[in-house]
């Protein structure tokens, strides 16, 4: 059945108006009408069947007839710490991790990051991906879709996760002893991951050093240069496959 979100559900019956994009997709893309069901979502995990009742034009008005159980979450929440990338590969990595279950996305500006935005941009940026998010949560069926955090330069992104609990790992191309397959088996199964990686230059001497005073370890995946976008969504499917739900069990 068809998944839409709205930003919130206040009540548990009586009507919700859809608009903007969903809206549209409702009316034009899918051509859907009164009587027709779909499964309606918010931004804070509660979802619910409902019938579309009138199509008007700007939004979807829709009666909830009755709450729907959300999934289950994962076992591990997981946090990527992404460095800009270029617009096609970042929107790409998004829509990829959000739907292999990644909880917050954290952009930063990275000392070899190519791309450079700024003011308005930057927040157009993360209103874009957001959307791709969400997009993301209702193809996954997700309870809710992956938090996009704003666009912080490198050192501001590490004083913020300064104090947070975590098991927190940087993906490094140089690093020689310890791979990511490694570190998960030897370690008992945390209630958190904080995950970096880097931009396309991969990362300075400096950052990995002010890294790991920060608590962040350092490991590889293996012999192979990846894309950056391609080692972030190989990293999160290893931590669900290993830690996560990527299983029955």
């Amino acid at each position: 059945m068809r998944r839409f979100f709205v930003d919130e559900i206040l009540s548990t019956k009586g009507s919700v108006a859809i608009a903007g994009a969903e809206a549209k997709h409702i009316a034009t893309v899918l051509r859907m009408g009164p009587g027709d069901r779909i499964v309606l979502l918010d931004k804070v995990g509660s979802r619910f069947l409902a019938v579309i009742k009138e199509l008007r034009r700007h939004h979807v008005l829709v009666d909830l007839e009755r709450p729907l159980p959300a999934p289950d979450p994962s076992p591990v929440r997981i946090t990527l710490c992404q460095a800009l990338l270029k617009s096609n590969p970042m929107d790409f990595l998004v829509e990829k991790t959000s739907e292999l279950g990644v909880d917050r996305i954290l952009p930063y500006i990275a000392d070899r990051t190519v791309v450079r935005v700024d003011g308005e941009k930057a927040h157009g940026k993360v209103r874009h991906w957001q959307e791709i998010a969400q997009s993301a949560a209702k193809q996954s069926d997700r309870a809710m879709p992956a938090e996009i955090g704003p666009l912080h330069p490198f050192d501001e992104m590490l004083a913020r996760l300064g104090k947070e609990s975590a098991l927190k790992i940087l993906l490094w191309e140089q690093e020689g002893m310890r791979s990511l397959k490694d570190l998960l088996r030897s370690s008992s199964p945390a209630p958190g991951v904080l995950a970096m990686v880097g931009p396309e230059g991969g990362f300075t001497e400096r950052e990995v050093k002010e890294a790991g005073e920060n608590g962040f370890v350092p490991v590889s995946l293996g012999r192979r240069i990846l894309r950056a976008e391609t080692a972030a969504i190989t990293l999160v499917a290893i931590i669900q496959y290993e830690w996560g739900d990527l299983s029955l069990r």
